[in-house]
């Protein structure tokens, strides 16, 4: 998936390179306190916030900042990192205080678990617990989680009526020929994707049922119909606008991916009013704002930073002055 990759070699090269770390620039938006903020408590502070580069991330990444500058802080803008590493090493070296990560993301690539824990809350806790050794602090997380999943258009809806994976696998054990599936080669592969999702569900699907695709045509062709399912990324702006039925993962198999803050220790101590600005953000961040706000940048063409303004001030988070 696109937020947990950045090459192997990457890894090796994120020292020297910041595996795609700018200079960055000032955020200069014209915002005061609306219901964050107020009393500006970050008044002094010079926080450096910084992101992935896919819009889900860059949009984050933008909510954030913007909601420091409506606290008082000056803010320092190096969203748009290319990879997973990267961004991460650049809070974990200190060249930058924040991000927006996901909980799956840390436990699985970071930390080196093979197993994701099912419970988000309880994926959450093990990593802020193991997060700590490394100067890093995660505030409480968003119900936003930018998992895996299947998805199909309405008119195959309306034709096989499931709305479950169990269902899906029901399906191909009594009409095989139904469920074609459009994947990339990753989710083909990974023990998280398809295959896991098979003995997970005791789901067959013949490999001539299967065809392998970039992520952007398995949206047009599910749409199509040209497979009945296709795997999408839950937040995906995509699902909306080709008003897809996503299938609901019942027996919770593929990790959570849930969105939370991830502050550097050091820093949040030295301006702990961080967590109080961030919290009600983050609480209203779940999968239908993520896919709004995506939609905005991936199908209207919108700019990720004004997406995420436009959003801060319709919630009254943040006024323009």
């Amino acid at each position: 998936m696109r937020r947990r990759t950045c090459l192997l070699l990457a890894a090796v090269l994120v020292a020297a390179s910041g595996c795609g770390l700018t200079s960055g620039s000032p955020m200069v938006d014209n915002v005061e306190p609306g219901t964050i903020g107020r009393g500006r408590p970050l008044e002094g502070a010079d926080l450096t916030v910084v992101s992935k580069e896919f819009t889900e991330q860059l949009v984050l990444g933008a909510i954030m900042g913007i909601a420091f500058e409506a606290a008082g802080a000056q803010v320092l803008d190096r969203t748009g990192i290319q990879g997973s590493v990267g961004t991460r090493a650049a809070v974990v070296n200190g060249d930058a205080d924040a991000t927006y990560e996901y909980t799956g993301t840390a436990w699985i690539t970071y930390l080196g678990h093979s197993h994701p824990i099912p419970d988000p809350e309880q994926q959450w806790k093990a990593v802020y617990d193991a997060d700590l050794k490394h100067g890093l602090t995660w505030l409480p997380p968003s119900t936003l989680n930018n998992t895996y999943a299947l998805a199909m258009n309405q008119a195959n809806h309306r034709k096989y009526g499931t709305d479950t994976l169990s269902q899906v696998a029901e399906l191909a054990a009594s009409d095989p020929g139904a469920v074609t599936l459009c994947v990339e080669g990753e989710f083909a592969n990974r023990a998280d994707g398809l295959p896991g999702m098979e003995k997970a569900y005791g789901m067959h699907i013949p490999a001539g049922n299967v065809t392998q695709m970039d992520t952007g045509i398995i949206y047009t062709q599910t749409a199509k119909g040209a497979c009945t399912y296709g795997e999408v990324f839950t937040t995906d702006g995509r699902i909306n606008s080709m008003k897809l039925v996503v299938m609901e993962d019942d027996k919770k198999f593929f990790p959570n991916y849930n969105a939370a803050p991830v502050i550097r220790t050091s820093t949040l101590k030295k301006w702990p009013a961080i967590a109080d600005v961030l919290a009600p953000v983050t609480k209203a961040l779940d999968n239908d704002v993520a896919r709004t706000l995506n939609a905005k940048v991936d199908v209207d063409g919108e700019d990720p930073h004004q997406v995420a303004l436009d959003w801060l001030k319709e919630k009254g988070f943040v006024k323009e002055k």
